[in-house]
């Protein structure tokens, strides 16, 4: 069996570009409910001509509704299930836990694949969401190669996994320092400001204005070492 190579697409030209180099599937967002908000994303008129592009050459679409929300980010949610099963995206990526128990209940057309975002980090978590009705888990970028085989065995689910992409401070997408930085921007609700990707230097506590630079060379980093990195 082979291997689908999934890519994202933040705009319908990105989408399209994806699919003609030879993408099996693409994943993109809607106007909400995505943590892409700093991309263009798609209207809902965009979201339905992508699906008819995308289903003519034969491959799939998958939409994100993978944000951790909020009572008032529930807003227009049902709708936009909905809407999404009208128009036979391929499936739908979430994250928390009322998101899927809705989409199960209002649109129970959708394939429901689970987040890196909710952290999948073991077999009986993988176990669980079978179990629940997903059939895929994206599962967190801090597993090794022997953790998704186990997950693969012991739960027969589909399995799918980052091969390149931001490197979260906190935990596989989960993080809080976006918004402390910058105060208002919040990374579980889609206004991440790519923390992961500044540049830091360290300082301790009992010396003051001595700046220890946080580099990376072939060998790795040597400060707060990411094991994404190495």
């Amino acid at each position: 069996k082979m291997i689908e190579l999934l890519s994202p697409a933040g705009t319908p030209d990105k989408l399209r570009m994806a699919i003609r180099y030879g993408a099996d599937a693409v994943y993109c967002a809607g106007q909400a409910f995505g943590l892409r908000a700093s991309s263009s994303n798609f209207t809902n008129d965009e979201l339905e001509e992508a699906v008819a592009f995308v289903h003519e050459r034969g491959k799939k679409i998958y939409v994100t509704c993978n944000i951790i929300p909020h009572n008032e980010d529930l807003v227009g949610l049902e709708e936009y299930l909905q809407f999404l099963d009208r128009i036979h995206v391929d499936g739908v990526i979430v994250a928390d836990l009322g998101i899927f128990h809705l989409a199960k209940r209002v649109a129970p057309g959708l394939e429901l694949h689970i987040s890196t975002q909710a952290n999948t980090t073991n077999y009986l978590t993988t176990q669980f969401w079978k179990e629940q009705g997903a059939s895929r888990v994206v599962v967190a970028r801090e597993v090794s190669i022997a953790d998704i085989k186990a997950m693969k065995e012991k739960a027969d689910i589909e399995i799918e996994a980052f091969v390149h992409g931001a490197m979260c401070i906190s935990y596989s997408g989960r993080c809080l320092l976006s918004n402390y930085f910058t105060t208002t921007r919040d990374a579980n609700r889609g206004q991440c400001a790519q923390a992961c990707r500044w540049k830091y230097s360290l300082v301790e506590e009992n010396r003051p204005g001595e700046y220890y630079p946080i580099e990376e060379d072939a060998h790795g980093t040597y400060i707060f070492n990411s094991k994404d990195l190495c």
